[in-house]
């Protein structure tokens, strides 16, 4: 820290009294009522974090009373601004807030019971469990990297509906464990390329760990680095008022994102804790509560809030109402199509047209059967769902040419022109993946884009919270095994399918041929509540769906794809390119008399759905069962049963052409059939 930095920093170390604050006497009332609401809260849990609320209360209370355009009556509201906790162990902070403000949901009574079992306030904050929180953060790093799509996609609907329509801010309250995560640097250097200057970051800049002293573990300048991202760049006394809104009304006006670090004490108010990590992460104490409350001047019971301060905050709360009119009137001068067009994109359903399209294209592969790499059917499949679907947004990883995520007639998005409906994100997987999120919950877009399945290991976090929070978002994760060759082991994804499966409300979709990757697609744009991942291949793959029909089969997670000739005795699971090796096998196991059939599972999330007897249908009760994957066995022993086989991998791949490897590790027809015969014997 520079001697300049240090004169605006107010004084960390423990003290009986506090340092005089230049701020009016309304407005320490009103931050103080959020730091008693946060220290109260954590005392009655005994768990929590309430020195982050109690040191951020003066930035909060200015952010949302001079600035912030929310409406708590109308929380969706499409045009308000987006604030995100990023800092979100800081939960206290929004809830206080929120219970302030008026927020309907957000009573004394959820303040009271703050992360107990039934309450809405989680111990993080949670995107749907709560009105107005826009993004479930607690993941340091996830609430800024997820707020760079939000704050992406207000310049896009902007571009698409005019300054009228979509005019919004994204504000973000930061932590050091924030700017320290990787993900914040892929996400801010993104934020600086593309000069989004309607996001403006909140860095609670407190100097304090979990495990002490910020110089612990870190010694580089947080400033520097977001300049050299294309950032404006401040330091400001965090408890000084008027500091804190002249920094966010010149980083209204910038031209580029801006950063605001606070300089601000842990724990602020509290004599012994204050400014120590001994306030991070555990409960004050009653004593120290006592001692806190002296020092604030806040002579008032635990959950109590003087009338005239929650007076002052409710009159904040209300002026957003008028605001939420207003755009409300302007919004209903547009012309009926405009309007329509624009709620139904809110709302997220798609448009009318898209199955006829869908089936249409379906019937036409089953007709032409092309034998395309299933990463080419998706992009097939996107020239007619883009075409079709004006709200998607594209993108890859620096992967555009490999994933085959961008349509035809997609423009990029550039910092000059955000009209276009395709990013190209850099080599930023785990950005990516946040960003994503971001737009998705900004609402307006759907989402995808693409990388290589094995670095879903990059993504995997921003996945977790998509599935998590409900997101439709969906990624293309091509070169999905072996398959892709040469690259060698660091790049095939042999564990990655069992893992992705393991993640509750994710749809992990494995196409066969371009009419499953059709219907794949169909499904992941359908469930408005579930992200998806399609694992598609490398390599070019037979159509196998040459027999046209209306039904999406592939939505029921599994169907027969090829019946036995007679009763079957054994049944082939298999997905992706592997449906090509189980009709091989089951064309030798007829031959040799042995009734057998194929099933196509593309996605197992769907199938276990599906009804028990569904279920078992498909299955084929009383057969040997049979999976073949080129990934791990885990996640099959309860199809194929102790009776079974699997085909698949038993460790990392090697480098080498493609159908070298297949062999070398014997996932072919003739171990397929070899299996079979096997266990029919057994």
């Amino acid at each position: 820290m520079t001697p300049a930095d240090q004169s605006a920093a107010p004084d960390t170390k423990r003290s009986a009294a506090l340092a005089p604050n230049t701020n009016s006497a309304e407005h320490n009332d009103m931050a103080n009522a959020i730091r008693a609401l946060a220290m109260d809260a954590v005392q009655a849990a005994n768990s929590g974090h309430p020195g982050m609320p109690m040191g951020a209360a003066d930035m909060a209370t200015v952010l949302f009373s001079k600035f912030l355009n929310i409406d708590p009556k109308k929380p969706d509201w499409a045009d308000r601004d987006r604030f995100v906790l990023s800092a979100g162990h800081g939960s206290m902070l929004v809830y206080a807030l929120h219970y302030l403000l008026g927020y309907e949901d957000m009573t004394i009574e959820q303040i009271k019971n703050f992360r107990q079992l039934g309450s809405i306030t989680a111990g993080h904050p949670e995107h749907g469990h709560v009105l107005g929180i826009e993004t479930t953060t607690g993941p340091l790093g996830q609430g800024i990297s997820t707020a760079v799509g939000m704050a992406l996609a207000e310049r896009m609907a902007q571009a698409r509906y005019g300054a009228e329509i979509v005019d919004h801010f994204t504000y973000v309250i930061a932590s050091d464990g924030d700017l320290m995560e990787g993900i914040s640097h892929e996400a801010i250097s993104l934020a600086g390329h593309l000069k989004l200057s309607k996001m403006i970051v909140l860095y609670d800049d407190n100097d304090i760990t979990i495990d002490g002293a910020l110089s612990l573990s870190e010694s580089g300048d947080a400033l520097m680095r977001f300049k050299a991202a294309g950032w404006n760049a401040t330091r400001i006394n965090g408890h000084d008022a008027k500091a804190i809104a002249q920094a966010i009304e010149a980083a209204q006006k910038s031209d580029k994102p801006t950063l605001i670090a606070c300089k601000t004490v842990i724990g602020y108010g509290s004599p012994n804790k204050q400014g120590t990590s001994g306030s991070h992460g555990a409960a004050l104490g009653g004593d120290e509560i006592k001692l806190t409350r002296e020092a604030l001047g806040w002579a008032h019971e635990p959950f109590v809030i003087p009338q005239n301060v929650l007076d002052a905050w409710r009159a904040i709360g209300a002026k957003g109402a008028s605001k939420s009119s207003s755009w409300n009137e302007r919004f209903k001068s547009l012309s009926s199509a405009i309007q329509v067009e624009f709620k139904r994109e809110q709302s997220g359903d798609l448009p009318s047209g898209f199955k006829d399209a869908i089936n249409a294209y379906k019937k036409k592969l089953s007709e032409d059967k092309p034998s395309w790499a299933t990463r080419k059917s998706s992009e097939e499949a996107l020239n007619i769902i883009n075409a079709i679907i004006p709200e998607t947004v594209g993108g890859s990883a620096d992967l555009t040419g490999s994933n085959n995520t961008k349509s035809k007639g997609q423009k990029p998005v550039t910092p000059t022109d955000f009209s276009g409906s395709f990013i190209q994100y850099g080599i930023r997987e785990h950005g990516m993946a946040a960003a994503m999120n971001g737009m998705a919950l900004h609402k307006g877009f759907i989402p995808y884009s693409g990388t290589f399945l094995v670095f879903t290991d990059y993504c995997r976090p921003s996945i977790r919270l998509a599935a998590l929070m409900k997101q439709r978002v969906i990624h293309v994760m091509t070169h999905d095994s072996i398959g892709l060759g040469e690259d060698g082991p660091t790049h095939q994804p042999v564990e990655h399918l069992a893992s992705l499966r393991a993640m509750p409300n994710l749809y992990v979709f494995r196409p066969a041929d371009a009419v499953e990757t059709a219907e794949c697609w169909q499904a992941a744009l359908e469930a408005k509540e579930t992200p998806s991942v399609i694992a598609a291949s490398r390599q070019n793959l037979p159509t196998v769906r040459t027999t046209h029909t209306d039904e999406n089969l592939s939505a029921k997670g599994a169907y027969e794809l090829s019946p036995a000739s007679g009763t079957a005795k054994v049944t082939l699971i298999a997905t992706g390119s592997e449906i090509e090796i189980a009709m091989a096998a089951q064309k030798t196991l007829e031959a040799d008399g042995i009734a057998t059939r194929v099933v196509s599972m593309p996605c197992v999330e769907l199938f276990e759905a599906q009804s028990k007897d569904y279920k078992k249908k498909t299955l084929g009760e009383g057969t040997v069962k049979v999976a073949i994957e080129a990934a791990i066995q885990y996640g099959w022993d309860r199809y194929i049963g102790h009776d079974g086989a699997f085909i698949g991998m038993t460790g990392f791949g090697a480098s080498a052409p493609a159908k070298d490897l297949y062999k070398h590790f014997n996932i072919t027809a003739e171990a397929t059939v070899a299996a079979a015969k096997a266990c029919l014997k057994a």
